[in-house]
């Protein structure tokens, strides 16, 4: 991906650094950061682990992944459109503010908003779509914030901790995206 940067009233996105690895080690080894993850149950990642993910991110054409910064500079998170395709035009969306001091206060839709506007605007995708657990009744309110809407729900579709679990696909349209953008 080539350098972009993407500004809002609250969250910077920018391309990843090498530097970020460190970080996302330590959140990503937080049960609580990861329970709503698609990571169950994975063993922690090394440093080394990580910084080869990031170098794998920058060179893969079907993935656009943004670190999320606050405006003054605190990297908090990720947010990425994974499985870009074409002919059909369509991507998955994932985010992860893994810094917990930045839960709940709108940093993450912001960051949502943003790639998402790049993603209809810039990449000229037809729809954007998510898989979400039941139970992250935050993240869903999020989505919903950003323009998502249910779609529909995989039924006992993941074992986590011993436990079955729905998942719930959301989606959104570039028409209805746009639609609601032009409302504003």
């Amino acid at each position: 991906m080539k350098s972009t940067v993407l500004r809002g009233k609250k969250v910077v996105l920018r391309s990843l650094k090498l530097s970020d690895a460190a970080r996302f080690c330590q959140w990503l080894a937080d049960p609580e950061v990861t329970k709503f993850l698609d990571m169950y149950n994975q063993p922690a990642l090394t440093l080394a682990a990580e910084r080869k993910w990031i170098t794998q991110q920058r060179q893969r054409k079907d993935i656009i992944t943004f670190a999320i910064d606050t405006i003054d500079g605190t990297h908090i998170g990720s947010v990425a459109l994974r499985h870009i395709t074409s002919p059909h035009r369509h991507a998955s969306y994932g985010i992860m503010i893994g810094d917990k001091k930045y839960w709940g206060q709108g940093y993450g839709t912001e960051a949502g908003k943003l790639i998402i506007d790049y993603g209809f605007r810039k990449l000229k995708l037809h729809r954007i779509y998510l898989y979400v657990i039941a139970y992250n009744i935050r993240g869903q309110k999020s989505y919903e914030k950003i323009g998502f809407k249910v779609e529909g729900r995989f039924r006992e579709h993941l074992l986590v901790d011993g436990q079955y679990h729905d998942r719930v696909v959301m989606g959104i349209l570039k028409n209805e995206y746009l639609k609601k953008q032009n409302n504003k």
